[in-house]
């Protein structure tokens, strides 16, 4: 069976490096989301499994790192567009979440669900950089994952959005 060139924006799924800042990476899909647990805003601890029955978008960033900094602006209007066919959670890796919680506030950042992970369980489990973006189906399986800073708001952007 042959496998469908990828688009510019993606990283073959079977290259051995590490795809580009910013390129899709499909070489986890079907893989069920980890079951690190990380809070929401009233302290409840939650799995990417709470949101089964819609698909999810997570991202893991910090006020402390540049590039996830940079696109929260982008990934905040991407959730706004996307409202009612994707969820989207930003699960931030400060230790402290006051950080966060001003950040969001500070840049009235409305429609992005914001999370919290002061013990990085989400981001260790799955060994990721920052800032990491992951798509799961509504069932919690990965469709896609993106490492590094994207440009949330593009056409090539909303076209994996679609993607569930």
């Amino acid at each position: 069976m042959a496998v469908p060139a990828p688009t510019s924006d993606e990283a073959p799924a079977s290259q051995a490096p590490a795809p580009a800042a910013g390129m899709v990476d499909r070489s986890h899909k079907g893989e069920a989301a980890p079951t690190a647990t990380f809070a929401n805003a009233a302290g409840k601890p939650l799995t990417v499994k709470a949101f089964a029955g819609k698909p999810t978008l997570v991202n893991l960033w910090a006020t402390w790192c540049a590039p996830c900094v940079k696109e929260m602006p982008a990934l905040d209007a991407a959730a706004k567009e996307a409202s009612g066919r994707v969820r989207f959670v930003a699960i931030s890796q400060d230790m402290d979440p006051k950080k966060a919680r001003a950040f969001f506030a500070e840049r009235r950042l409305s429609t992005l669900q914001p999370m919290y992970d002061p013990q990085l369980g989400f981001s260790l489990a799955l060994n990721a950089n920052l800032p990491t973006t992951i798509l799961y189906d509504k069932r919690g399986r990965e469709v896609w994952r993106v490492t590094g800073e994207r440009d949330w708001t593009s056409a090539e952007s909303r076209a994996l959005l679609s993607e569930v």
